[in-house]
């Protein structure tokens, strides 16, 4: 019931539809009950007057409740099917709202071609059941309630002996239920795996080629497939069985009306044309029989859907606005860390421990370290891409979690260490965070980040399409395109996540040499593993195991002979013997 209660926010949006569909039902089947009533009238004017007038009175008759009847059945159908698309147009939009909202650590523990099952063919169960299933159940309840109401007038000892195998569908359709429940979900789980599968495959494309894994991967999709119609197989064994089994049971009903419907025909204690009329109606009773294993199926199959879109929706989002927004304007770009700690939910060990640090507006601030040392995840607490604890991390005096949550990443452009491109233009990736922006905003961002030789040899520059996520651009191209993208967004705050560490050490001088002339004005935080990247930084951090170890300018870092200096040793002597 919890599934349904939820099922029906979304469909009380819609009261007047949903109840002009449900009374287009009720009046399709108010007007079918005339047709038995019609065909025993027929019958027993006829015996008594055989006259071909009767047969056509009778007949047109026959034929306008037929019409009529068309006419409210295409309502209920218009309205009710075209109510479970504008439900589910809802459902897939909060679905897809709630996933933006998520923070990056649920995708984590999450595969992508689930979450795509899920807003596709889930989502097309629920369809299913707020639809045909609302339009097949009133439909089932009408026909039922009128069939029985006249049945039970014409001969209760006849309609109770009619219905005797009730008991049997009520057992049948709760054994059948329950199966049909569970096995869709597997089935479900099941076609998720696969998605899952797919995805990785076409987004890995390049890895499962340059390891020739194709005949490898080949096999596991073939075996994931296979699983999938063996479990849609099962599915269908008992889903193929139950309706010929709710038929077998009416058909029991049939075989008892024949019988003792006949003896009181003989002892006309119900005339022939009542007995057609209690046979029509015994007819009618059969679509709700099976009606009832159809919408059961349905709503079996719908529920199981919503429970899995539930799981996700009823994920709380815990990066959200706080009640009591503190605005600031302008931005001037100031961080300040107070014992900044931070440790992610499937680790044991913190990624930052004890953070202390102050960064002036308008600062350049360069970090560095081994990997793992903690410098992506600090740059990820600023735009609040993950949550930081309450007062240790602010932007201009105030906490990161105060802040709105449109008016702190507006002020932040941040290029992350993996580099994300969607399948579009060149022109529309740079532009994705400044849709206003005009073609010669758009082409100063490239030429600042170093892409002007690059456009020349593109097929249409700016206007070349990517192809999936970048595929058809080298590492550095992308690498650029992203850098080109936040410099375009003109931000306060200036984010680069060891974003040059797929360009030669050429292309990263002169696009260092472009980025100096945006630097001033603005607070930059560079991560970087090159020394030569960061030696005019105002500020170099060094960071070890989630802790500030080192820090103060190139020189000064050199003079005291730590890591720092190592690392620029290193660096030099490679430098030197890649000279020789």
């Amino acid at each position: 019931m919890g599934r349904l209660s939820y099922l029906w926010r979304y469909l009380r949006r819609h009261p007047a539809r949903l109840f002009g569909g449900i009374a287009c039902v009720l009046a399709s089947v108010i007007v079918g009950m005339a047709t038995p009533f019609l065909v025993g009238g027929a019958v027993d004017q006829f015996r008594q007057s055989p006259s071909p007038r009767v047969l056509l009175a009778y007949g047109g008759l026959l034929i306008l409740v037929a019409f009529v009847r068309g006419i409210f059945t295409y309502g209920q159908r218009m309205i009710l099917v075209t109510l479970s698309r504008d439900v589910e147009l809802e459902l897939r939009d909060d679905y897809f709202q709630h996933l933006e909202t998520l923070p990056l650590e649920y995708f984590q523990g999450q595969a992508t071609g689930d979450l795509m099952a899920r807003a596709t063919s889930d989502l097309q169960a629920v369809r299913m059941l707020c639809g045909p299933a609302v339009m097949y159940s009133a439909n089932t309840l009408f026909t039922g309630l009128g069939t029985l109401y006249f049945m039970f007038g014409i001969h209760a000892k006849l309609s109770l002996w009619a219905l005797a195998p009730m008991p049997l569908v009520a057992i049948a359709t709760q054994v059948f239920g329950q199966r049909i429940h569970r096995k869709f979900e597997k089935v479900q789980e099941q076609f998720a795996a696969l998605s899952s599968r797919v995805q990785e495959n076409l987004s890995g494309l390049r890895v499962v080629r340059a390891y020739a894994r194709e005949d490898r991967e080949r096999r596991v999709f073939g075996d994931l497939n296979r699983e999938l119609v063996d479990r849609n197989r099962n599915l269908i064994l008992w889903t193929s069985a139950f309706h010929p089994l709710l038929q077998g049971l009416v058909g029991i009903g049939f075989v008892v009306v024949l019988g003792y419907g006949g003896l009181l025909v003989m002892e006309e204690t119900i005339t022939i044309g009542q007995f057609v009329t209690f046979n029509f109606f015994l007819t009618k009773l059969v679509w709700p029989m099976i009606a009832i294993g159809w919408v059961v199926n349905l709503a079996q199959r719908g529920l199981a859907s919503l429970g899995r879109i539930r799981k996700v929706l009823d994920t709380a989002s815990t990066i959200v606005d706080p009640q009591h927004p503190i605005v600031v304007d302008p931005v001037l770009g100031a961080i300040h860390c107070r014992s900044l700690d931070f440790t992610y939910k499937s680790a044991s060990v913190p990624a930052l421990s004890g953070v202390e640090l102050e960064i002036d507006a308008g600062a350049t601030i360069a970090i560095v370290g081994r990997t793992g040392s903690g410098k992506s995840t600090f740059l990820s607490l600023l735009p609040r891409l993950m949550d930081p604890l309450p007062g240790t991390l602010l932007v201009d005096g105030v906490d990161v979690r105060d802040w709105p949550l449109e008016r702190l990443r507006g002020s932040i452009a941040m290029v992350p260490q993996e580099t994300f491109l969607f399948s579009i233009s060149v022109r529309a990736n740079i532009a994705l965070g400044s849709p206003g922006a005009s073609d010669s905003e758009i082409r100063r961002a490239a030429v600042l980040a170093g892409l002007d030789a690059d456009l020349e040899s593109f097929p249409k520059g700016l206007d070349t399409l990517v192809g999936e996520r970048g595929i058809t651009l080298s590492g550095g191209q992308k690498q650029r395109v992203a850098l080109a993208r936040a410099l375009l967004r003109d931000p306060e705050i200036l984010l680069l996540d060891d974003c040059l560490s797929a360009v030669d050490t050429q292309t990263e001088e002169t696009i260092l040499r472009n980025l100096r002339t945006v630097f001033p004005g603005r607070t930059v935080v560079l991560v970087s593993h090159r020394v030569s990247a960061v030696r005019d930084a105002d500020l170099i951090l060094v960071f070890e195991a989630g802790r500030i170890v080192e820090r103060g300018t190139h020189d000064e870092l050199v003079a005291e002979r730590g890591h720092y200096a190592d690392l620029d040793q290193r660096q030099r002597l490679e430098e030197e013997l890649a000279a020789i």
